[in-house]
């Protein structure tokens, strides 16, 4: 059955059926970690919900909130009304309890990839599911939700990234059903970054979020009583229900101004390893060290770094710099 699905699949262990029932629709796995719920009837308001996690393998709070989410379809306690398409990003790496295997798979998410290898395997299957969903069901609003936890603290301890688009979010109640979800921070990326939220934006259209959604811990260490705004969220989609909204200023905005990118084997973060995501650095503060591009200095005014790691491959992005922004109007 359904409440199985996610131990199944963390043991490696192909279900002895890929279809069934739910209380208000069907289900049909279509692959390891692919599982599309369809209703027996979609609701006026209801959208194409693509729900993603563990597409680091280590984040492992919302693998848990998406078991809750099923167990509570299982059991009939939220109704299904809309198609929603989850995935669990990366089952070898979430079984090994490791970010990845070989490579960032959070990074390969681009049409035109040539590489080889178990994550750029699994972003090609990821990617054709997602395309095969959204043309199932082209004439519904599509959404995309890719859910992480970081892996450091935040001064914001859940915030969401928009990815980079040429048309902003036009939908105002996006930003609201966030503010009610508990998001904290919004942060508007600048470039192309070919992450699974992005492939969706980027080729499909979508609206789209990558969720950050607390700090990386194991299995049962996660502070789950923090994401039931969250949980409230996804359920009122998977019902096919407008989200009730929170006004959107009460959330704080960034825009990337600098990546800071490793362009050497010398590269070093000149602040300490445990600095939380949006920590301010003042003018004339030294971020960082590169053998072949020299120092990072910060300029005229503050920035506040977010997704610092400077152990990532060479030629990677080592950090995010920011500065806040108004709301959106």
């Amino acid at each position: 059955m359904l409440d199985n699905w996610l131990d199944q699949l963390l043991d490696d262990v192909a279900p002895s059926s890929d279809h069934g029932r739910l209380p208000f629709g069907h289900y049909r796995i279509h692959g390891p970690g692919i599982l599309e719920l369809t209703p027996n009837q979609t609701l006026p308001d209801a959208r194409a919900c693509v729900l993603s996690a563990a597409v680091h393998g280590n984040e492992t709070a919302p693998v848990e909130l998406v078991g809750e989410l099923l167990a509570r379809l299982e059991a009939g306690l939220v109704r299904l009304g809309a198609p929603v398409l989850i995935l669990i990003g990366n089952p070898p790496a979430l079984r090994a309890g490791e970010r990845f295997i070989t490579t960032n798979l959070n990074r390969l998410f681009k049409r035109n990839l040539t590489a080889s290898g178990e994550e750029p395997d699994r972003a090609r299957t990821l990617m054709a599911a997602v395309d095969d969903f959204f043309a199932r069901h082209a004439t519904l609003p599509a959404l995309h939700f890719d859910l992480h936890t970081a892996i450091r603290d935040s001064r914001y301890t859940r915030f969401a990234v928009e990815p980079f688009t040429e048309q902003v979010t036009t939908e105002s109640s996006q930003w609201q059903w966030l503010s009610r979800a508990g998001i904290q921070a919004v942060l508007h990326q600048h470039c192309h970054s070919w992450t699974f939220s992005h492939y969706s934006r980027h080729y499909h259209g979508t609206q789209a979020f990558t969720l950050e959604l607390g700090r990386v811990a194991p299995f049962g260490d996660n502070e789950l009583g923090a994401l039931r705004p969250m949980r409230a969220l996804l359920e009122a989609l998977t019902e096919g229900h407008e989200p009730p909204g929170a006004p959107a200023n009460a959330m704080h905005f960034f825009r990337v101004e600098h990546e800071l990118m490793r362009q050497s084997e010398d590269f070093v973060l000149c602040f300490d390893e445990a600095t939380p995501n949006f920590n301010e650095f003042c003018p004339g503060e030294c971020l960082a060290r590169d053998a072949k591009a020299g120092d990072y200095v910060v300029g005229e005014h503050p920035q506040r770094v977010v997704f610092p790691n400077a152990k990532v491959e060479i030629g990677a992005r080592a950090a995010l710099l920011v500065v806040e922004v108004a709301p959106p109007a």
